[in-house]
């Protein structure tokens, strides 16, 4: 299913990844890991957030891509079911019938 994770960082345990090295090589691992069709990465209410646009195979799949951000970022991190416009033509063409 694609899905929109989304990673709201905690400014101060954002801080202390970046100055050890932590925070890019938990984004590479994860991208390596999820592989996602878009990645963004912005300020968000104060915080430094990322979302990634990927293929989710199974929720027994949560855990493992969510942890490490609540771990080792004191992450906030959400997951949601995301169409593009082609999944959006399919569904509401369905309803027609």
């Amino acid at each position: 299913m694609r899905t929109l994770l989304k990673v709201t960082c905690e400014v101060e345990a954002s801080n202390k990844a970046i100055l050890d090295g932590t925070l890019p090589k938990l984004i590479q691992s994860t991208m390596e890991k999820i592989k996602p069709e878009a990645s963004y990465f912005l300020p968000e209410n104060g915080c430094r957030t990322a979302m990634f646009v990927f293929d989710l195979k199974d929720s027994s799949d949560i855990p493992v891509i969510g942890e490490p951000f609540f771990m080792l970022l004191n992450a906030r991190i959400e997951f949601t079911p995301v169409m593009n416009a082609e999944d959006l033509q399919k569904g509401l063409s369905a309803l027609s019938r």
